[in-house]
C-alpha cells in the first residue's frame, strides 16, 4: 500500500491591485533570505536533539521548519513513493567523478551496489537487515557501497522535504555524516578519507533497526560508539549550518544539509523514489516496497541473499579478469 502522491506546494506570487510588482532583485533578496532561514531551522533541530532538548522545543521549532517546507510528512509505517517535483538531473551530471563526493570510490574494478532509502523507513530497515547487511558480510570487499537518500529538493531554494518529518532529514544527515567522516585510528591519525564502510553502515543499521528513536541523543551516541563513529565529529557535521559540503579549510567534517541536498539530487536524477531501492552495477536489482519485494532480478528471485552475492562475485571476477 502506497500512500496518495505528495506534491510539494510552492507559494507563489499574487499581485495586489495598485501594488508594484516585485523586481528582480526583491526576487532575489527575497530568496536569498528564505535560503538562510532554511539552514538555520534545520541546523537549530539537529542542536537541539543532539544537545539533548528534545520535544518542546521541537514542536516549537517544527512549524517554522514546516512553513519552509522543509518537513511536510506522513505519520505511519508505510513508505510508498515520494512524488518530486524537480525537473530531473542527469546522473551524469550530479556524479562527475563516479562518486558525487558522498563516499571515496577505492576502486574501479569494483561493483558498485547501492541502497536508496529513507531512515525512517521500514522498508528500509528489512532491506538492510534482510539483503544488505547480509550480503556485506560475505562480499564487502568486493563492493563500493554507497547509502543514498530519497527526499525532494526544490531547485528554486534550500527546502529539503522528507517524508516522515523532521526527524527523516535528521537522520539522513546523521548516515550522511558518518559515512563521509575522516576515520581515525587510536593514535588519533586518520587513515582513512571516510569512515570504512562496515561501520558506517553498521551505524545506518542501528539507527534504521530502531528508527523511532531517530534522534534521541543517548540512541544516537549509543549506536556511534557501538560501531567506532566519533560522535563529537558526527555532531558538528549534522549540526553544521552551511549549505556548503565543506568547512571553510574544504575539509570534513562537512555540512550535513549539503550531504543530504546532494544525495537526494542524486536519487531524483536517476528516477528513483521508492524507499528501499537496490542497484547493483548500475541497474535495478530489487524494491523492497510496502513489506514486500518486488522488480528484483534473476527471475525474482533477486532478494535472495545467496544469489545477491553469488552475481556480484560473478562481475567481480568479470571486471578482475
Amino acid at each position: 500500500m502506497k500512500h496518495p502522491s505528495y506534491q510539494p506546494q510552492r507559494p507563489s506570487h499574487v499581485s495586489v491591485p495598485g501594488s508594484p510588482a516585485p523586481n528582480h532583485r526583491d526576487r532575489l533578496i527575497s530568496r536569498f533570505f528564505r535560503r538562510i532561514l532554511v539552514v538555520l531551522g534545520l541546523g537549530s533541530v539537529v542542536f537541539l536533539f543532539l544537545s539533548g532538548s528534545f520535544t518542546p522545543i521541537l514542536n516549537r521549532v517544527k512549524c517554522r521548519l514546516q512553513n519552509y517546507g522543509l518537513a511536510r510528512g506522513f505519520d505511519g509505517d508505510v513508505c510508498g513513493d515520494l512524488t518530486i517535483d524537480n525537473e530531473p538531473m542527469s546522473p551524469s551530471t550530479l556524479r562527475p567523478d563516479g562518486g558525487y563526493g558522498l563516499a571515496f570510490k577505492n576502486s574501479s574494478k569494483k561493483v558498485p551496489l547501492e541502497a536508496h532509502i529513507m531512515s525512517k523507513c521500514p522498508d528500509a530497515r528489512d532491506c538492510l537487515q534482510q539483503l544488505i547487511v547480509p550480503a556485506m558480510e560475505q562480499i564487502s570487499d568486493r563492493v563500493d557501497f554507497d547509502l543514498s537518500f530519497i527526499a525532494s529538493v526544490s531547485n528554486e531554494s534550500s527546502e529539503v522535504i522528507c517524508k516522515h518529518g523532521p526527524t527523516e532529514c535528521i537522520g539522513n544527515i546523521l548516515i550522511l555524516c558518518a559515512i563521509n567522516l575522516p576515520y581515525h585510528e587510536n593514535n588519533g591519525v586518520s587513515t582513512h578519507p571516510r569512515t570504512p564502510t562496515i561501520r558506517s553502515l553498521g551505524f545506518a543499521n542501528c539507527l534504521i533497526n530502531s528508527y523511532e528513536l531517530i534522534p534521541e541523543r543517548q540512541f544516537v551516541e549509543g549506536c556511534a560508539r557501538e560501531h567506532g563513529i566519533d560522535f563529537d565529529a558526527l555532531n558538528h557535521c549534522a549540526s553544521q549550518q552551511e549549505d556548503d559540503p565543506g568547512d571553510k579549510y574544504d575539509d570534513p567534517p562537512l555540512s550535513g544539509i549539503a550531504l543530504l541536498r546532494r544525495s537526494a539530487l542524486y536519487s531524483e536524477g536517476l528516477g528513483i523514489a521508492t524507499s528501499c531501492t537496490v542497484r547493483l552495477d548500475d541497474s535495478v536489482w530489487c524494491i523492497r516496497d510496502g513489506g514486500v519485494w518486488k522488480e528484483c532480478a534473476k527471475g525474482g528471485q533477486g532478494s535472495n541473499v545467496t544469489v545477491l552475492v553469488d552475481e556480484i562475485k560473478r562481475l567481480s571476477k568479470e571486471r578482475n579478469h
